[in-house]
Order: structure tokens, then sequence, then C-alpha cells
């Protein structure tokens, strides 16, 4: 038989473990992470033995003891002797993690994580702004000024104009020279920059109304006003959050 007259051979479907993550640990995680913070394993009760959990994802025992000590480093499980694996009371979560955040986000039915997010960021980003008001040089603060006008320009399209926001943000952060405080609120909002419940409402006015907080920002550090500028960021992100996040509801979280 040449080869011409050979029989292609038969597609062969993917086996199911082939198409599994490459990293099952992590995939059982973030499962797992899920179900804690939904409720599913509430807190001070014990997750599912190893041979319950390697049944129910599938998995060997490895993966489950691994999966388990990522959940121990996230602060969500503790492993007792003679109890099994805990869930933790949600005050010693990381709220700083990608994955227990987001899934905090998600099950945030009143707002309050979202609020307390707000509130957070104010803090860092008040006292960033103070610093680089005693820092901008005549450079920095010509690009906050080029920062701001190009935003005017662009507030009938406001994809692009929380781009520029988040760069004005930005620019003020690294003056600071702050790298913690901006590393967490960049992390915080890497989180919720793309959700709706943290966008809210996208009209020209809204756009037209944060801009102006913005160029009062821009105004007190051109001024070399610490005090100006930490309370015009403060009033702004506030301010923008009201607007932003609507509800009949008073947001207690955010007052002081």
């Amino acid at each position: 038989m040449t080869s011409s007259q050979e029989t292609a051979p038969e597609a062969v479907a993917t086996p199911a473990w082939a198409r599994r993550p490459t990293n099952l640990a992590r995939a059982v995680t973030a499962e797992l992470v899920e179900r804690i913070v939904r409720g599913v394993h509430p807190s001070g009760t014990a997750l599912p033995p190893e041979p319950i959990l390697c049944e129910t994802f599938s998995v060997s025992r490895t993966v489950v003891r691994e999966a388990v000590k990522i959940l121990q480093e996230k602060g969500l499980v503790q492993v007792r002797q003679g109890a099994g694996t805990m869930v933790t009371p949600a005050s010693m979560w990381d709220m700083l993690d990608e994955l227990v955040l987001a899934a905090t986000i998600a099950k945030d039915e009143d707002l309050a994580i979202l609020d307390d997010l707000v509130v957070t960021r104010r803090l860092l980003e008040s006292d960033m702004a103070n610093v680089a008001a005693r820092r901008a040089d005549p450079q920095t603060i010509d690009r906050l000024r080029a920062q701001v006008d190009r935003m005017d320009e662009l507030v009938d399209d406001h994809v692009t104009y929380h781009e520029h926001d988040r760069a004005f943000h930005d620019t003020i952060m690294q003056t600071s020279g702050n790298r913690i405080a901006r590393a967490v609120v960049r992390a915080l909002e890497s989180q919720v920059v793309n959700t709706a419940r943290y966008m809210g409402r996208t009209e020209r006015a809204l756009c037209v109304a944060s801009n102006r907080g913005h160029r009062r920002i821009y105004e007190r550090i051109a001024a070399h006003d610490p005090d100006g500028a930490a309370e015009a960021m403060f009033h702004h992100i506030t301010e923008a959050w009201l607007v932003r996040r609507g509800g009949p509801d008073e947001p207690t979280r955010l007052q002081r």
C-alpha cells in the first residue's frame, strides 16, 4: 500500500486531564476561595476531608494538600491537629490577595467592601498628594496640567477619559515617592477598575465634574500647598465615589 493509500489516523479527542489547568492546585484554590467567601464553607467549620475534596475536584491528595497550603497563606484556613482544616473568620483573610478581594467584591451586596476600598484609597492618595505638593518640580507640574487639559477634551469618551484619569492619579503617586502606598492603591484598583459596580455611571456630566476635582488637585500641587492638595484629593475621591455609588442607603463608612 502506498503512502497515498494509507488511511489517515482518526482524530483522537484530547483527554480530560490534558485540558485541565496546568496548575491544578491553584485552580482548586480559586474554587475553594469562592466557596469560603460565599459561605458554602462558613467560618468556624471544617473543610471537607481530603478524600472528599479529591473526589470533588478529581485530583490527587498532593494537589489538595498544596491547595490547602495556599489557602493557609491567604489566611482563609488553619490546620488544627485533630480538628481538620478549619475556615477562619473573615477578619483573618488577606484582603489584598487577588482571589480573596475579587471573591469578596463579587459577594458585596451592600457595597461595604467597595466603601472600605474607597476609604483606604482616599487615605493613601490624600497623603501622597500632600507629599507631591512639596516635591513636584516644574516638569511634573507641567505634566499634571497637560493631563487635566487633555481630560477636558475627553469628557465625551468615558473609556479614554478614565484611562487618563488613572494616569493623572498615578503621576501624583509616583511624585510622592511612596512606592508602598502606590502599590496598595494599584493592587486595589486593579480588582475593580473593570467592574460596573465600582465604575458606576459614565455620563458626560460626571466626567466634567470629575475633572473639576482633578483641576483643583493640580492647582494645589502647582501652588505647593500640601494641605490644600490633600484636602482636594480627599474630597475628589469621596465625591466621585458617592456619585458613582448611588443607592438609597447612607454610606456611613465614608463619614469622617
